[in-house]
């Protein structure tokens, strides 16, 4: 089975994300919009109760912290992906860490950039177009972040939740 942990973030975040994605993702409909804390990785039924247990007491032991967005992103000419950049706090990255260690996440092929897809599977051309129409948006956001997500993949390729994880002491 296939895990990974997310962020989802406030509706308002995901209506404005959603409006571009329904355009240039893909993957629109196979999960909502969200920042990758852990990309997805291979693990068993019984593997995930464990990681369950693991992310709980890092839930625990992290206080709500704040997620802003300014601008809009692109990772090219590494693939040609447009996104909503966050801003990487010290909060953010250091809840990626954690849970990065104490999952013993083996998927590190890229650097952690908080981000939020709006466009993927594009080709150089769409890529060119849509990210120049688009860089120079302004997206001004900023929300509380109180929960993160433990996801598994569903046979039709969709995405769901495991559990959720609310972080500061109960």
């Amino acid at each position: 089975m296939k895990f990974g942990v997310v962020i989802f973030p406030s509706k308002k975040l995901q209506d404005i994300v959603n409006s571009y994605r329904k355009r240039y993702d893909p993957h629109y409909a196979l999960i909502p919009p969200h920042l990758t804390l852990i990309n997805a990785f291979e693990a068993t039924e019984e593997d995930a109760k464990s990681f369950a247990d693991k992310l709980r007491k890092i839930a625990g032991n992290t206080i709500p912290f704040a997620l802003k967005t300014a601008k809009i992103s692109s990772f090219k000419p590494v693939n040609n992906v447009i996104y909503f950049k966050v801003e990487p706090t010290n909060e953010l990255t250091g809840l990626h860490s954690q849970i990065n260690n104490e999952l013993h996440a083996q998927n590190t092929d890229y650097a952690f950039v908080p981000h939020i897809t709006i466009g993927q599977k594009l080709s150089n051309d769409e890529h060119s177009d849509i990210y120049g129409s688009l860089r120079m948006t302004k997206i001004d956001h900023e929300e509380t972040i109180d929960r993160f997500h433990l996801l598994y993949q569903l046979e039709n390729g969709s995405w769901t939740v495991y559990e959720t994880f609310r972080l500061g002491k109960e």
